[in-house]
């Protein structure tokens, strides 16, 4: 089992249904886990699709699933990190809803492993800046990050 990588936070999700639907706080200026405001936004994944690599030197990235089923995927390469070369999978969506906070230097990826267009909630702490973006990318198929993509069966 291996060690969650250092920074790394997981908030469970607190759903409240009721016969008009359902509500899900997944963000709260008032909890340890927010960091500050940057900006808000909306991915998606078709089943199957890999998004990836990619890691920021100053942005914190909270990753949450409103909308089907996510593999998110981190890779420590931190070299100063106790949690070095460590990597973590979690699966975040429907049937697990939890919020995902990725500290900066941290590499992630994810992979949409539902029967659906998954929906993903971002809220980072930096807003994107379109002339110089805190966005460093790898190929998440033809990298050196030592991770396979395809499904295991248990």
């Amino acid at each position: 089992m291996p060690r969650q990588i250092a920074g790394v936070e997981v908030k469970r999700l607190k759903v409240i249904p009721d016969e008009r639907g359902r509500l899900m706080e997944i963000l709260r200026s008032d909890e340890p886990i927010f960091k500050k405001f940057g900006q808000l936004y909306m991915t998606t994944a078709y089943p199957g699709v890999v998004k990836g690599w990619h890691y920021h030197k100053v942005q914190w990235d909270h990753f949450t699933v409103v909308k089907g089923m996510l593999k998110l995927v981190l890779v420590d390469q931190r070299e100063d990190s106790e949690t070095k070369d460590e990597i973590n999978e979690f699966f975040l969506g429907d049937h697990n809803p939890i919020l995902v906070s990725v500290p900066p230097m941290v590499l992630h990826g994810f992979k949409g492993i539902d029967v659906v267009e998954t929906i993903v909630v971002n809220c980072p702490t930096e807003v994107y800046h379109y002339n110089d973006p805190d966005e460093y990318r790898s190929d998440p198929h033809l990298s050196e990050i030592p991770y396979d993509w395809d499904r295991r069966d248990s």
